[in-house]
């Protein structure tokens, strides 16, 4: 476990240091993290409500800080499981919901929220939706994505007519008292609360877990160990349009740190208690402390035969009667005596837990899953087994006092003599697939720590590259996101990933490849991204991504001419003609077409013309640079070799060619040196010679003679466009290749000095890349051009810097169409953020 980079504040803000006070942090599926801290600069003194600040973490240094509307601190934060809404609530009892606005990372509004006056707030989570998948360890080397990962039959905590889950969330208060609101379709807030008993007590800790019949089940205790740690069942429905709580009380524990002789007195509070999955309420971790020290105990709940008195067993079974049995808390493991612990994180990937995949995973040594994170007040953070709660990692911060201290790093020992406060993490969370932690410490800071997949053991190349793929195919089907996995690809990985993504992919049936098309082709772009020698190949993805998004909204305009149409569509069957069809005469391609299924107002081909533009250049700028394939490999060279692809392209351009006879001012337009030159049929037949050479259905074959001299001349035909290609990713994750760990300040709107000179090396690398000042800005999704310098507001992807305005210029129903595909993501999947036109 290492030190990936550590953001804190440009300015440096006063600090209470006040114990009382907590630190949250929260880290979605989509590569956000919020987080609270009880810094406060001179600015927010005057403010009486307290901040949430949210990062995405390949862009620290931006930082998206919301007035919260808090006045009490913010206790709880919670992100749903589509990663694009946030919880959180206070010591007074106020729970809002926050969203994005106008789906932008940097602008959120609260419209939603909740309050029990007066009840501070302890536990909060989101009501389950049902959706449940587990990852199979032993079924890494298997073809087959489903029996990979396979979806876990669980019940939504509540749901509507027709099965669909019911959104809303839970709250637990410190005076035993458990609130729900539930989210109506439309709109309308249903609340209520009750007591988790009749017998109300002290609450100091709870957690929320919930079972596959659709229950909650609530855990909770008063803070102190000699005290029983309390399970209730709650049942959340909706009679006569209000909400209904029942709640039943469950067998609960007490922990056997308080039953030794030796430890009775030794760890008086309970200061952790937490299931160990939302999603399993039968596991939970107990941690108790003392102000030196701490011990942690892992409990599960076990169904046990009744015994039955003597007097009994003598008699005779009744057929079809079992033996009567009951629910009973059995402990797994315990650790030794720790340090004080101070904040616990728990691993979110859905591993399954049978002895199969524990025994696999323990013999390949796949680590991400199975490990609890515990961060101890002297800065220094273990990574311990789940279950048998064993230590499998140790990180000591560079405050420690610890041998893991840097050499020359005098801050410890300055800070202990003016006697401030030893750096610990006072807030721990891990990433989608457990390969990073995010910690808040108590000066403020955010600290990205990468964690191996194993552990720290030695592996060959292989198994490590096994690992990776594993969770890249995950990340891929779950839609999740992948760049914690990106922090452990090396340049050297790059390649050999890339290859084996693909080839898995193409081994899954027909339609789970049109559904994870795009997401694949994402992947492959981000991982290109992290090594010069592939940046190239990086803008071929993109450009991929581009095509495909383009091809789906051209043939979803066509429309059958008559309504009792055949099985196929319009679209498939102008892919089924073009693919059967190899003649390279555009014209003769088009008779075996039904041309009145390509009739459309004008208007709408008029609106597409820029799209139809980027389409003709596309095709114009692959065959000038056809002979120059053997030489540096540059943007474009992968769809040489793509008929996939290529066919894509020969299918719009028959398009193209049809509506141009309707609507001629569609038609993309080239600067020819003969006016009695037919470009589009000149195109169209070199890239059908080229098609041929990389159909799907035979073996490749290079490109003869005859067709590359032709490319030769066509620079000498037609002025040949220079490609926008999208800027060097400008976020951190390509700068963490090396070992050391970057410093970073919140606040920042630009890449900070440290990195800017690997910014300038990146792109001498990669000069296609390269913008410099002067250059025309593109709006990379409408393909339109904005200036020098844009006077419009834009947005940028979070993941592969593509930049397109926030306002559309043309209101036609077709460029509608096209827009509406990217409103909430960019064709990548990233997500959108604000920038200042000066940026774009």
């Amino acid at each position: 476990m290492e030190v990936a980079y550590v953001c804190e504040w440009e300015k440096r803000p006063k600090s209470s240091h006040c114990p009382s006070v907590p630190l949250v942090c929260a880290w979605s599926c989509r590569n956000l993290v919020a987080f609270t801290t009880d810094l406060k600069s001179e600015e927010e003194e005057k403010d009486v409500s307290h901040m949430i600040h949210i990062i995405d973490t390949d862009h620290p240094w931006d930082i998206y800080s919301i007035n919260s509307g808090h006045t009490e601190v913010i206790s709880c934060l919670e992100w749903d499981q589509s990663g694009s809404r946030l919880l959180s609530a206070d010591g007074a009892g106020l729970v809002r919901c926050w969203m994005m606005c106008d789906q932008l990372v940097n602008r959120w509004e609260s419209s939603l929220g909740s309050a029990l006056d007066g009840e501070p707030v302890v536990a909060l989570s989101w009501l389950h939706n049902g959706v449940k998948l587990a990852l199979h360890v032993e079924m890494s080397g298997s073809t087959n994505f489903g029996e990979k990962f396979s979806r876990v039959k669980f019940s939504p905590s509540l749901t509507l007519f027709g099965g669909r889950p019911m959104e809303g969330w839970l709250g637990v208060t410190a005076s035993g008292l458990v609130g729900v609101s539930l989210l109506k379709p439309s709109g309308v807030l249903l609340s209520a609360s009750e007591p988790l008993c009749r017998l109300r007590g002290r609450v100091a800790l709870a957690d929320m877990a919930f079972t596959g019949g659709g229950n909650i089940v609530v855990a909770a205790t008063d803070g102190c160990s000699s005290s029983p740690v309390q399970f209730y069942k709650v049942v959340v429905s909706v009679v006569n349009e209000k909400c209904r709580i029942d709640t039943e009380l469950l067998p609960s524990l007490f922990m056997r740190c308080t039953t030794d002789p030796v430890r009775r007195d030794k760890y008086p509070a309970v200061t952790h208690l937490k299931f160990l999955t939302r999603e399993n309420s039968e596991q939970v971790l107990l941690c108790a402390s003392s102000h030196t020290g701490s011990i942690v105990e892992c409990w599960s709940l076990r169904k046990e035969g009744l015994p039955v008195n003597n007097i009994f067993q003598h008699r005779s079974p009744v057929v079809g009667e079992k033996q009567p049995t009951i629910l009973k808390w059995r402990i797994l493991s315990a650790t030794n005596d720790l340090e004080r612990v101070s904040s616990v994180a728990l691993p979110k990937l859905p591993i399954s837990i049978s002895n199969t995949d524990l025994k696999v995973a323990s013999d390949t040594k796949f680590c991400p899953g199975l490990g609890l994170a515990l961060a101890f007040h002297d800065g220094s953070i273990q990574i311990l087994h789940r279950l048998s709660l064993h230590t499998m990692g140790v990180f000591y911060s560079s405050a420690s006092s610890t041998p893991g201290q840097r050499p020359g790093d005098d801050s410890a020992m300055k800070r202990q003599r003016t006697g401030g406060p030893a750096l610990h993490f006072k807030a721990l969370q891990f990433s989608g697939t457990s390969l990073a932690l995010a910690g808040v410490d108590n000066h403020g800071k955010l600290h990205m720590l990468r964690v191996s997949p194993s552990m720290g053991q030695l592996l060959d190349m292989n198994t490590t590259l096994r690992h990776l793929l594993f969770l890249l195919e995950y990340c891929m089907v779950t839609g999740y996101d992948w760049w914690d996995v990106l922090l452990h690809v090396q340049p050297g990985m790059v390649h050999s990933l890339v290859e084996k993504l693909h080839e898995e992919y193409m081994r899954q049936n027909q339609a789970l490849q049109q559904v994870l098309a795009t997401r694949v082709v994402a992947i492959k772009a981000s991982l290109c991204k992290l090594s010069s020698a592939t940046a190239a190949r990086a803008c071929d993805f993109h450009a991929k991504l581009l095509l495909i998004a383009i091809s789906s909204t051209l043939k979803s305009l066509l429309r059958p001419h008559v309504l009792n149409t055949p099985d196929k569509s319009p679209g498939e069957r102008l892919t089924e003609t073009c693919c059967k069809n190899t003649d390279s005469d555009i014209d003769k391609v088009m008779i075996n077409l039904k041309t009145e299924e390509f009739v459309l107002d004008g208007p709408p081909l008029q609106s597409l013309q820029q799209l139809i533009q980027w389409v003709g250049d596309f095709v114009l700028y692959l065959l000038a640079n056809l002979p120059n394939q053997g030489s540096l490999v540059r943007p474009g060279f992968g769809f040489l070799r793509d008929g996939s692809a290529l066919g894509m392209l020969r299918e719009m351009m028959v398009m193209i060619r049809i509506w141009g006879l309707l609507k001629p001012g569609c038609l993309p337009i080239y600067t020819a040196t003969s006016d009695s030159q037919d470009s589009m049929s000149l195109l169209f037949r070199l890239l059908t010679r080229l098609w041929l050479c990389s159909r799907d259905d035979g073996p490749p074959q290079e490109p003869d003679e005859s067709l590359v001299d032709e490319c030769c001349l066509l620079p000498s035909q037609l002025l040949v466009p220079s490609m926008d290609w999208l800027p060097v990713n400008d976020g951190v994750i390509v700068r963490l290749q090396g070992k050391q760990p970057l410093r970073l300040q919140f606040g920042k709107s630009f890449c900070p000095p440290s990195l800017g000179a690997m910014g300038q090396l990146e792109a001498t690398s990669s000069s296609f890349c390269f913008r410099g000042p002067g250059v025309q800005k593109m709006d990379n999704l409408r393909c339109l051009h904005m200036g020098v310098c844009p006077t419009e507001d834009s947005k940028a992807c979070t993941r592969c810097g593509c930049v397109t305005m926030l306002r559309s210029p043309n209101k036609t129903n077709a460029m509608k169409q096209w827009e509406q595909r990217w409103i909430k993501n960019c064709l990548c999947g990233g997500l959108w953020r604000r920038i200042p036109p000066t940026l774009a």
